[in-house]
C-alpha cells in the first residue's frame, strides 16, 4: 500500500514518531496477513479438489475452478478500469499463465485421482526448496552448504512420499503428477518476481490467471456438458476454490513475493500441510501412513536447513 507524498509529510509534521511507526508496520502487518491468507486458502484446497474430482474430470475441474475466478477478477478489473498489460510484458505473463494455472491445475488434479489430499500437500510444500535452487540461480539469492543440504533433503522426502502408498513402499504415478505441479508452480513463483516491480499483486495475478484460462478453454466443452449432471455441493465446492484459494490465495502470494525474497516467501509454504492434513482430516477422514509421515518430516528438516542461514 502506497501513501501520496503531501498525506506521508503532513503526518509526520504532527506526529513523527507514532505515524513513523504506523507506516512501518503497515506493510510488515499486510505481508503477515497475506501469508496467512494464502496458507488457509491453499490447504483448504487440497481436500476440496478430492471431493470435486468425485464428479469431474482433472480437466474439468481446472477448466471450471479458473473459469470461476477469470470472471471473479473480471468484474473486478471492470469496476477499477485495470489497465492492459504492457505489449513486452504478454508472452511472458501468457507463458507463466500455462505453467502456474494450466499445467500446474491439470497435473495436480489428475494426481489427486490417487493420492491423498495430506500427501498431496507434503508434495507441493518441497516447492520450498525449488524455490530457493530457482532463486539462488536467477536472482543470486545465495545459500550456503546447509541450504543446499536442505534442498537435496527436500528431493529426498518427496521421493520417499512418491514410492510410499498403503503403508508399503510403492511407485506411484499420481505423486509424480503432484511433482511436476510442484515444479511448475515453483517456476511460476520466481519468475513472475520482476513483474511484480511493474504490476501491483492484483494486476498480474488477473492477467495470468485470464491467460491460464485461455488455455484450459480446450476443455470447456466437455466440462460445461457435466455441470448439469454434478450435486450443488459439488459445485458450490468448485466455485469456492475459483474465488478463494484461485483468485484470492494468488493475489495475497504476489503481493507477499513483492514484498519479501523468494526464499524467505517460500518457507512459509511448510505451514500449508499442517494445515491441510488437519482440513482433510476433519473433512475427508484421510489419515496418511506412517512411510508418508516419515517423508513429511525429511522434507520438513530439509525446510529447516534452506532457511537456517548464517
Amino acid at each position: 500500500m502506497t501513501l501520496s507524498a503531501p498525506i506521508f509529510q503532513a503526518r509526520n509534521l504532527n506526529s513523527p514518531q507514532s505515524d513513523s511507526g504506523e507506516l512501518e508496520n503497515r506493510p510488515k502487518t499486510l505481508v503477515i496477513f497475506a501469508i496467512v491468507v494464502a496458507i488457509l486458502f491453499w490447504a483448504s484446497a487440497f481436500p476440496a479438489i478430492r471431493v470435486a474430482l468425485k464428479a469431474y474430470t482433472p480437466t474439468e475441474l481446472a477448466f471450471l475452478r479458473y473459469v470461476t475466478a477469470s470472471v471473479t477478477l473480471i468484474i473486478y478489473a471492470l469496476i477499477k478500469r485495470m489497465p492492459l498489460p504492457r505489449g513486452r510484458d504478454i508472452p511472458v505473463i501468457a507463458f507463466l499463465g500455462f505453467i502456474g494455472f494450466t499445467v500446474y491445475n491439470i497435473m495436480l488434479n489428475a494426481g489427486e485421482m490417487t493420492v491423498s489430499a495430506g500427501i498431496a500437500s507434503f508434495i507441493i510444500s518441497s516447492e520450498i526448496g525449488i524455490i530457493s535452487l530457482l532463486a539462488s540461480l536467477f536472482y543470486n539469492e545465495q545459500l550456503n552448504f546447509k541450504g543446499w543440504l536442505g534442498v537435496l533433503l527436500c528431493m529426498i522426502g518427496v521421493g520417499i512420499i512418491a514410492f510410499s502408498k498403503d503403508g508399503t513402499l510403492k511407485f506411484s504415478s499420481g505423486t509424480i503428477l503432484v511433482f511436476l505441479a510442484t515444479i511448475s508452480i515453483s517456476i511460476y513463483s520466481v519468475v513472475q518476481k520482476p513483474l511484480l516491480r511493474r504490476y501491483s499483486a492484483v494486476q498480474f495475478t488477473t492477467y495470468a490467471i485470464l491467460a491460464g484460462t485461455f488455455f484450459l478453454f480446450f476443455f470447456a466443452p466437455q466440462a460445461i456438458l457435466s455441470i448439469s449432471k454434478v450435486d450443488l455441493n459439488t459445485n458450490l465446492a468448485v466455485i469456492y476454490m475459483g474465488i478463494f484459494p484461485g483468485a484470492i490465495a494468488y493475489i495475497a502470494w504476489s503481493y507477499v513475493l513483492a514484498q519479501i525474497p523468494a526464499f524467505q516467501a517460500g518457507s512459509y509454504l511448510s505451514l500449508i500441510p499442517f494445515v491441510a492434513l488437519i482440513i482433510a482430516w476433519l473433512w475427508l477422514g484421510e489419515i496418511p501412513t506412517l512411510i508418508a509421515l516419515c517423508g513429511g518430516i525429511v522434507i520438513f528438516w530439509g525446510v529447516f536447513l534452506v532457511n537456517r542461514r548464517s
